[in-house]
C-alpha cells in the first residue's frame, strides 16, 4: 500500500513540473488547504455544540447548577488523558507554536497537529473550558498546510506560505471572515505580502470561508442590528473606549502571563490539573457565563432590548433574579483571565480568540452603561453598538492587530456602516497597550529569546538563521600542558588558523590563533620549550549555544573579532564561529528572503 502511495505521488509530482510552474502549483495547493481546514473548523464546531448541548440542555434556569463544579474537571482531566496518552506532545499556544515553527523550524509543523487540537479542543470547550476553538483550529490549519508543503518537498519560502494559507483558511473558515483571515496572517503571523504570497493567500481564504457559507449559511457568526450610524458627536466616546480596552487587555495579557508562570513552576501534572480544575469550576459555578467560549453572552449584548433582556444573562447563577448586572459583568472581566489560564494550565485545549471578543463585548456594554447612567457630555449612546466596538477594542490589543480587530468584528456581525469607530476604537486600544506591552501575548515568549520573526527584514533573517548552521565543529582540540611539536601536528593536518584549548572536563579556557605561532612553527629546536598554555589567548568573548543571532552579530560588531568561540551552558566547548560564515548565510537567506 506505501509503496502505491509512493508511486501516486511521483507520477503527481511528474505531471506537476510538466505542466505547472510554481506559483501556479501554490495556487492550486492552496485550494486543497482551503477546503481542509475548513472541514476541520466545521467539524470542530459541530463537536463543541454537540457536547455543549448533551451536558447543559436540562441546566434550571433560576438557580445555580451543581454539575457547573463537575463538568469542566472531567473535561481537564480527558483532554489532559488524550494528549498524554495518545498525542504525547505538547499542544498549547497554538498560534506561538506556528510563529515557533516559522522562525526556527522552516515552518515545519508535526502531522498529528492536523487532528490532535481540534479533539483536545472540543473536550476542553464543549465541558465548559473557559478558551476559544480558534487558535487550535489556526494550528491545525497550518499543520495542514505543512503537510502539504513537506508532502510535495516545497522549499522553506513556499512552506512559510503554506502555513499562512492554512492559518488563514482557519479564520476565514471559523468565523465567516475572508478579509480578516488575510490581514490575521500578514499581521500576526507577520509573513509579508507580495503578489506571489497574496494570491494563495486569498485563494484559501475564499475557498474555506465559501466552504462554511455553503454548509453553514451566509448569516454572520453573531447577529447584529446597529442602533444608530456613525456620529461625529460620539468621537470622545469612542477614543475613551478605545483607552479602556487597551487597559483592559493590558490587565488579561499580564495577569495570564503571570498566571501561567505558576502553573509553569509546578512540575507534577496532577498538581496543574487540581489547581487549574478547582480554579476554574469555582469560577464557572459561581459565573456561568464563563463556561465555554461565551458567545450566548455576546450575542445577548448585541441583541438586548432592555434591562429585563440584560438581566438573563445571570441565568443559572447565584446572582439570578438581582439587580447588579453591571457587577456581575464586571467580576467577570476580572475572574475571564483566570477561567482562561486556569483551562489551558491545568491542561485543556484552547486559544485566546473568544475569550478576547467574549471580555471585549462586556467592555464595551459596561462602559456605554456607565456612560449613560452618568450622562457623560449630556450624550446618551448606544450600547448594541459599543459592545461590538469593545470587542474589536480587546482583540486588537491582547493580539496586537488593529487592522485584523477591525476587518473580524465587521465581518463578524455585518457592522460594516460604523467602520470608522472600529477604526478609531482599534488604534486607541493598541496605541494604548503597546505603550507597555511591546509585543502581543502570543509573540512575547519568542521575543524574549530572540525567536520572533519580526517585519523588520534585517532582524527577520537573523531570526530565521539558526546557530548550527554557522558554528564550526573541531574533532581535535588543544589541552594546556601540550608542546609546541604537538601544536605543529595539529597545523600540518588542519586547513583552520584557530585552534581551541580546553581542560581535561573540555571546558573551553583559550584558543591558538595560527598568525600568533607562525614565526615558531617551523622552529623544532623550540617544539619543547613552549607549551599552550603560554600560547594561547583568552578571547574578548564568549558565544553560548542559546545565544540569539542578533547577540552574535552585536558581539562580533563590539569585540571586532572574527572568530568567536561557542560554548554550551557548562562551558564545555562546541565549536567556533566565523564572522565569514555568518555573512556567507547571511546572503543566501536575503537572497532567498528578497526572491518573489
Amino acid at each position: 500500500m506505501k509503496r502505491r502511495g509512493r508511486n501516486i505521488l511521483a507520477f503527481m509530482l511528474r505531471w506537476r513540473r510538466r505542466h505547472l510552474n510554481d506559483n501556479q502549483f501554490m495556487l492550486v495547493i492552496s485550494l486543497f488547504v482551503g477546503i481542509f481546514t475548513a472541514c476541520a473548523g466545521l467539524l470542530l464546531k459541530w463537536l463543541i455544540g454537540q457536547i455543549e448541548d448533551l451536558l447543559t440542555q436540562s441546566f434550571v434556569t433560576s438557580t445555580a447548577n451543581w454539575l457547573y463544579l463537575v463538568y469542566p474537571v472531567i473535561g481537564i482531566w480527558l483532554t489532559m488523558i488524550f494528549i498524554r496518552y495518545v498525542v504525547r506532545d505538547d499542544i498549547s499556544h497554538g498560534v506561538t507554536k506556528i510563529l515557533f515553527a516559522i522562525a526556527r523550524k522552516q515552518s515545519q509543523i508535526k502531522a498529528h497537529n492536523t487532528w490532535s487540537s481540534v479533539v483536545a479542543s472540543a473536550i476542553t470547550i464543549g465541558f465548559g473550558g473557559s478558551v476559544g476553538a480558534e487558535a487550535p483550529i489556526v494550528l491545525t490549519g497550518s499543520a495542514i498546510g505543512s503537510q502539504f508543503g513537506r508532502l510535495f518537498h516545497l522549499s522553506s519560502k513556499q512552506m512559510m506560505l503554506l502555513v499562512g494559507c492554512g492559518a488563514a483558511g482557519a479564520v476565514a473558515g471559523i468565523f465567516k471572515a475572508p478579509i480578516a483571515g488575510l490581514v490575521f496572517v500578514l499581521e500576526v503571523l507577520m509573513i509579508d505580502l507580495t503578489m506571489t504570497s497574496l494570491l494563495p493567500l486569498l485563494v484559501s481564504c475564499v475557498t474555506a470561508a465559501a466552504l462554511t457559507f455553503a454548509v453553514s449559511g451566509i448569516k454572520p457568526i453573531f447577529e447584529f442590528h446597529m442602533q444608530d450610524a456613525f456620529s461625529v458627536e460620539r468621537l470622545p466616546a469612542y477614543l475613551a473606549l478605545g483607552v479602556m480596552c487597551g487597559l483592559v487587555a493590558l490587565y488579561f495579557t499580564r495577569t495570564m502571563n503571570m498566571l501561567e508562570g505558576v502553573f509553569r513552576k509546578l512540575q507534577n501534572r496532577y498538581k496543574k490539573l487540581a489547581l487549574g480544575a478547582i480554579m476554574l469550576s469555582l469560577l464557572i459555578y459561581l459565573f456561568p457565563s464563563l463556561y465555554g467560549e461565551g458567545y450566548d453572552l455576546i450575542t445577548l449584548l448585541l441583541n438586548g432590548n432592555g434591562q429585563a433582556d440584560w438581566n438573563t444573562a445571570m441565568d443559572r447563577s447565584l446572582f439570578y433574579g438581582s439587580d447588579h448586572l453591571l457587577i456581575y459583568l464586571f467580576l467577570i472581566i476580572v475572574f475571564k483571565v483566570f477561567a482562561s489560564t486556569a483551562t489551558n494550565g491545568g491542561g485543556g485545549c484552547g486559544g485566546i480568540f473568544a475569550p478576547s471578543l467574549f471580555l471585549g463585548c462586556i467592555c464595551g456594554f459596561i462602559f456605554c452603561r456607565l456612560w449613560n447612567i452618568y450622562d457623560v457630555m449630556g450624550l446618551q449612546i448606544p450600547e448594541r453598538n459599543f459592545a461590538m466596538l469593545g470587542m474589536c477594542g480587546l482583540m486588537s490589543g491582547v493580539m496586537h492587530a488593529p487592522l485584523t480587530g477591525i476587518f473580524l468584528i465587521a465581518e463578524l456581525t455585518g457592522g460594516y456602516q460604523l467602520f470608522m469607530p472600529l477604526m478609531i476604537v482599534a488604534v486607541m486600544a493598541y496605541l494604548t497597550i503597546k505603550a507597555f506591552e511591546p509585543h502581543s501575548i502570543y509573540a512575547m515568549r519568542l521575543a524574549q529569546r530572540g525567536e520572533l520573526l519580526t517585519h523588520h527584514t534585517d532582524k527577520a533573517i537573523l531570526t530565521l538563521m539558526s546557530m548550527d548552521s554557522v558554528i564550526q565543529h573541531y574533532d581535535h582540540v588543544l589541552y594546556p600542558d601540550m608542546k609546541l611539536g604537538d601544536v605543529a601536528i595539529q597545523v600540518s593536518n588542519s586547513k583552520n588558523h584557530v585552534f581551541p584549548v580546553v581542560n581535561r572536563q573540555m571546558q573551553f579556557v583559550g584558543a591558538v590563533y595560527l598568525d600568533d605561532i607562525r614565526h615558531l612553527i617551523f622552529r623544532t629546536e623550540l617544539y619543547r620549550q613552549f607549551t599552550v598554555a603560554q600560547l594561547m589567548k583568552k578571547p574578548e568573548c564568549t558565544l553560548t549555544v542559546n545565544d540569539s543571532m542578533d547577540v552574535v552579530v552585536a558581539t562580533f560588531d563590539k569585540t571586532h573579532a572574527w572568530t568567536l568561540p561557542v560554548v554550551d551552558a557548562e562551558g564545555v566547548f562546541v565549536g567556533f564561529i566565523r564572522k565569514s560564515s555568518v555573512l556567507t548565510v547571511y546572503r543566501q537567506l536575503l537572497a532567498d528572503f528578497s526572491t518573489d
